[in-house]
């Protein structure tokens, strides 16, 4: 029962993701049901692993491990009754592995595309939130500048797997991001270089747990990469949160879009080799 109980420990960025991107509606698209009771708190949404979390539900995949059942790509949030209805045995060949993926995806990318629109600020409170974080241990000198590299090339040097689609759908955003930070600098403000400071600290920190003392520490980042972004990423959010003082979902949808900019700006995992 050891494998079945850690595909359902969910991290917490991963609920508040879930629930950021739910718009407060069933994933099916056919069901206009809501996942917040009328009183305006009670949480009533199932978390549906789109393949199976054990070996004994529907549409198991026994080539996934815990990492992979637990992770944000393979949950889908769902109204009671049609959680029930998609992990009947029933109604195993009418919702397949693709039809619920295809609903996610666009059940999120429609809530995606228009959240900055209802939440013009929310960048700035996370910028502000990670720039102002202060650490207690002794400052681990960061690195300067930024190298110009192919995405893809970075992914691929760090063996990045299962959060390649994070970072693929995510990266659109640099440019708002990128315009928020050159609009900070005009300012006179130092969050945009406080923040990456903070952002690169956490990733040494967490990489250092890893990589102790191996000989070889550069596979053991590739072998650890995507358990490395996503404790980064768990950091990031407890500390902006604690922050800010401010422990929305919307503030975790924020963060990933901060986190994934400091990761094209080589602040998160290894720069890929010269050309």
């Amino acid at each position: 029962m050891a494998s079945e109980s850690k595909a359902r420990q969910y991290k917490p960025s991963t609920i508040k993701r879930l629930h950021t991107l739910s718009g407060n509606q069933c994933a099916a698209p056919d069901c206009n049901r809501p996942l917040i009771a009328r009183d305006g708190k009670t949480i009533i949404s199932k978390i549906c692993h789109i393949e199976a979390a054990s070996a004994d539900g529907l549409r198991w995949n026994p080539n996934m491990d815990d990492d992979q059942r637990r992770h944000f790509d393979n949950l889908i949030l769902l109204c009671d009754e049609c959680h029930r209805m998609f992990d009947n045995k029933d109604n195993e060949t009418k919702y397949p592995v693709k039809v619920l993926k295809d609903w996610k995806k666009q059940h999120e990318s429609t809530i995606t595309y228009s959240f900055f629109n209802e939440h013009p600020l929310l960048l700035n409170t996370v910028i502000t939130a990670i720039s102002e974080i202060e650490f207690d241990s002794e400052e681990i000198s960061p690195s300067t500048g930024m190298v110009a590299f192919d995405i893809n090339a970075k992914i691929n040097h760090n063996d990045i797997k299962r959060n390649k689609a994070l970072i693929d759908d995510y990266k659109v955003f640099y440019t708002k991001v990128n315009s928020l930070y050159q609009t900070l600098e005009e300012q006179g403000s130092f969050k945009k270089a406080n923040l990456l400071r903070n952002i690169e600290r956490i990733y040494i920190e967490t990489k250092g747990k890893y990589i102790e003392n191996h000989e070889n520490p550069m596979q053991i980042i590739r072998d650890n990469a995507d358990n490395i972004i996503e404790d980064v990423q768990e950091k990031l959010l407890i500390m902006a949160e604690k922050s800010n003082n401010n422990s929305s979902d919307d503030i975790s949808f924020g963060v990933t879009v901060i986190m994934v900019d400091a990761f094209m700006r080589c602040k998160i995992l290894e720069e890929p080799p010269s050309v």
